[in-house]
């Protein structure tokens, strides 16, 4: 982060507290996730031009929330390529009923 403006500091150290917190307190996420790649994309999705609201200005719960549930996503991304034949058919089959 080179060249980088105090604004932008302060809007990575924010992420990276919240992300660094969520996964310390979840099993999953510190199994499934790199911390480091994981603040890095948080980071340069929110610090998009045009993000509504801005992230600097963002309050904290919702800021939390919102990252939690790309963590969630990212944790359970590729799930179902984990499964067995045997689970992905119950899987399947649990899906057809609903």
């Amino acid at each position: 982060m080179n060249n980088t403006s105090l604004k932008e500091k302060t809007v990575f150290k924010r992420v990276s507290a919240i992300v660094e917190d969520l996964i310390a307190h979840n099993s999953v996420y510190q199994e499934r996730l790199d911390k480091e790649q994981i603040i890095n994309y948080i980071y340069h999705l929110f610090n998009q031009p045009n993000t509504v609201p801005a992230i600097d200005i963002m309050v904290q719960d919702d800021l939390i929330n919102r990252i939690n549930g790309i963590l969630v996503l990212h944790s359970v991304a590729g799930t179902l390529n984990d499964f067995t034949p045997e689970e992905m058919a119950i899987f399947d089959e649990a899906i057809k009923r609903k």
